[in-house]
């Protein structure tokens, strides 16, 4: 944890841009549940960061606008007993959503159209299915 958050090749978070909140978590803990600060809170300034560059900032904010309060962007974790499992917990989900976030846009799809044969087979066999269920009627006197 003192390299930095890698997101994907090229796109490392440093350290000083993450900061960290504990508090005491709800859920599993036994004897300790009650003076261990195990909840984690992983809190990344996405606007202002400068890790990433302007067109991937500027697609992070655009589809992470629903999930930011003022640029900032929460992770909680809460769902192991350590504090240390937590945080990598954390730090997993920030990196998953950042590289999703600044994933390429997917590529237009191009229209295509089905060939002559290819409709002329769909017919056929849709005439020919017909066929057979006609076929299957009762007979007429």
């Amino acid at each position: 944890m003192d390299g930095g958050l890698t997101v994907r090749a090229g796109v490392v978070i440093p350290e000083a841009e993450l900061g960290w909140r504990f508090s005491r978590s709800s859920g599993p803990g036994g004897q300790s549940v009650n003076t261990a600060d195990s909840r984690v809170e992983l809190i990344f300034d996405l606007a202002a960061t400068t890790a990433l560059g302007e067109p991937l900032k500027n697609r992070a904010l655009e589809r992470l606008s629903t999930r930011l309060v003022d640029g900032v962007l929460t992770i909680a974790a809460s769902e192991h007993r350590s504090q240390w499992r937590n945080r990598e917990a954390a730090r997993a989900r920030l990196a998953s959503l950042l590289r999703e976030a600044i994933a390429a846009p997917p590529r237009q799809r191009r229209p295509t159209r089905p060939s002559k044969g290819a409709v002329r087979r769909r017919l056929d066999d849709k005439k020919r299915r017909g066929e057979t269920k006609r076929l299957r009627g009762r007979p007429s006197d």
